[in-house]
């Protein structure tokens, strides 16, 4: 949409016919389009460089029209340098609107958004009134800063100078008042619109989708289907399949690639890599992978999200593999690569080759080392019950520990039964103010694991006295196009009657099957029937009884929990899958279960 705006004024520019001057002879044409045309070949910052001297030595710096290509081809070519083209921007004595507009959008490309809003001030200093072109690369700089006030500031300027029925300023407001978090105000814009073009639709969809409001973001593009006949942009397709990817709505995602299918001939990258995403997250990594295996143009970023999604499905062993692939072909991995690599050696139990690629990444590839990969090795010796040598790692780390390098410390320790290292983490945690109830709750189950009922007893007064509540474990299905949730214990549901009649019928059939409640997953110092109670009607297991019921025979089951899966659960779905012959798939918080014939893809 930008490039577009941009191109059509240059465009403007370049049939302008300016002063015609006589100049010394040189091996090409002179005139100010033969000097566009010239520039306009250059690849890349070295050749740039080499025309910008001849310009210079011809004296074509004189003119307006030269100098002010000179900046845009600096600022907005792929090889170009703001630096340098701010370099340029300064010789001018009488910068135009078209020459602050390009150093702004060059900013905003380059992430200097600081600069952008700078270099519009400036403008205003200048006696330079703003166009319509000046005000989305602005919006989009003022939105990579969340900052709102300003924002809000340059939208008066636009009601202002009139460009309020503008088609690309309204969708840069829509944009940034989401990315701010302001999304009341991106519905506003779009309410007050007379006419909406998919880019508008794009940018409200874009702004639901970046607060995580996914149901949100399928309201607007179902709104968006029925109301319009306009072909929808990818840049939108890529919004719906990361809320398709959240919810694990698979069927609402096949009827996207559907409609991927129908009505593009050609999808880039970026969407096959968004369809890739959306199958792994909605538990059909066949699919997914199918899809890599014919993708033509594989980039970083695919191989990317196709090492996580193997990795959080238990395949570490084939993430693996796809990363040796990856370097084959050349491709360079990055920090988020790595992140994918390192958790897969973690739970592979692969200490060694987990220590030989946080080298490499260093060394070899020169990516300094973020807390993410900090966390990933801390997690990989305290999987591998390296609790002493994950804690002397994460005294030895260049950079401050912060909350996740110490959960992750604790959720090992509880693993392991380690009370005294897991005390270690937690005080660290509270020390860094976070008074999470999930933090405390961890340390009061390691106790209750342990017996240690009184000091189960202060933990529980210290979480009332901070006001900390435990979240409640919550089971997300999705059937007939429809999200139903479920909670432990949970009678809400309004065929609750039907789904506890189903979970009776089940734990019947269980009993044939050898199964018996681990009652070690209720840490409550209560008695065994108490016990088999709590864990009788567990979120997971009224999600279960309600897809039974409520889906075809053989239809594959796939539910989202908001909480790691309790081994309990996770006996039990083992079962239920090899009893009523269905694939389940399971996504809790930490990774994928993908339940067939009684077994789990996790190997446990």
């Amino acid at each position: 949409m930008l490039g577009a705006s941009l191109l059509n004024q240059t465009h403007e520019l370049l049939i302008l016919q300016q002063h015609n001057r006589n100049a010394p002879d040189i091996d090409f044409v002179l005139g100010e389009q033969e000097c566009v045309s010239q520039m306009k070949k250059c690849r890349n910052m070295e050749e740039f460089k080499q025309f910008h001297g001849r310009v210079i030595k011809i004296g074509m710096m004189l003119s307006p029209f030269c100098a002010s290509n000179l900046v845009a081809s600096c600022a907005i070519a792929e090889w170009g340098s703001m630096d340098y083209a701010c370099s340029i921007f300064r010789q001018i004595d009488d910068p135009c609107s078209f020459d602050f507009n390009v150093m702004i959008r060059g900013y905003a490309r380059d992430m200097e958004s600081e600069a952008a809003i700078f270099t519009y001030l400036e403008m205003l200093e200048f006696g330079v009134e703003p166009e319509n072109f000046t005000f989305p690369p602005l919006l989009k700089a003022c939105s990579q800063l969340s900052a709102a006030k300003e924002g809000m500031q340059i939208h008066g300027q636009v009601l202002k100078l009139g460009f309020v029925e503008d088609l690309f300023v309204q969708s840069s407001l829509i944009n940034f008042y989401g990315k701010c978090g302001l999304i009341s105000h991106s519905c506003r814009v779009f309410d007050q619109m007379d006419t909406r073009t998919v880019a508008s639709w794009s940018s409200l969809i874009a702004a639901y989708a970046y607060i995580s409001l996914w149901n949100d973001c399928f309201r607007i593009f179902r709104d968006m289907n029925r109301t319009t006949g306009i072909r929808v942009e990818e840049s939108t397709l890529v919004s719906v399949l990361s809320a398709c990817s959240h919810l694990g709505a698979l069927d609402y995602g096949r009827a996207i690639h559907g409609y991927i299918v129908r009505n593009l001939s050609e999808s880039n990258v970026a969407v096959i890599t968004s369809l890739i995403d959306m199958y792994i997250n909605c538990g059909n990594l066949k699919k997914a992978m199918l899809l890599f295996q014919e993708m033509d143009n594989k980039n970083q970023k695919s191989y990317s999200v196709v090492i996580s999604g193997l990795t959080a499905h238990g395949q570490w062993e084939e993430a693996l593999r796809v990363f040796s692939e990856m370097e084959d072909e050349g491709l360079k991995p990055d920090d988020i690569t790595y992140v994918g690599v390192l958790s897969s050696c973690s739970n592979g139990g692969l200490v060694e080759k987990g220590m030989e690629h946080f080298e490499r990444m260093k060394v070899e590839h020169g990516i300094k080392p973020t807390i993410q990969h900090y966390g990933c090795m801390v997690e990989l010796l305290g999987r591998a019950g390296l609790l002493e040598a994950a804690i002397d790692f994460i005294r030895s780390m260049p950079v401050e520990p912060n909350d996740v390098v110490w959960r992750s410390l604790l959720s090992s320790c509880k693993t392991h039964r380690n009370v005294e290292v897991g005390e270690i983490a937690a005080n660290n945690l509270y020390k860094l103010s976070f008074n999470n109830a999930g933090d405390h709750l961890v340390l009061c189950n390691m106790y209750a694991q342990a017996e240690r009922w009184q000091d189960v007893a202060k933990m529980r007064m210290e979480m009332f006295r901070l006001g900390l509540r435990q979240e409640p474990g919550s089971s997300f299905i999705v059937v007939k196009r429809k999200v139903h949730r479920f909670m432990s214990n949970d009678r809400s549901h309004p065929q609750s009657r039907a789904i506890y009649e189903m979970l009776h019928q089940m734990e019947w059939q269980l009993r044939f099957e050898g199964y018996c409640a681990d009652t070690s997953q209720v840490l409550f110092d209560v008695d065994e029937h108490e016990k088999k109670q709590r864990l009788r009607s567990h979120s997971q297991k009224l999600a279960l009884a309600f897809s039974l019921m409520e889906t075809a025979e053989g239809t594959p089951i796939r539910i989202t929990r908001n909480v790691r899966m309790c081994r309990d659960c996770h006996n039990y779905t083992k079962l239920i899958s090899l009893i009523y012959q269905r694939e389940i798939t399971v996504r809790d918080r930490n990774t994928y279960h993908c339940f067939r014939q009684g077994t789990c893809s996790c190997s446990h």
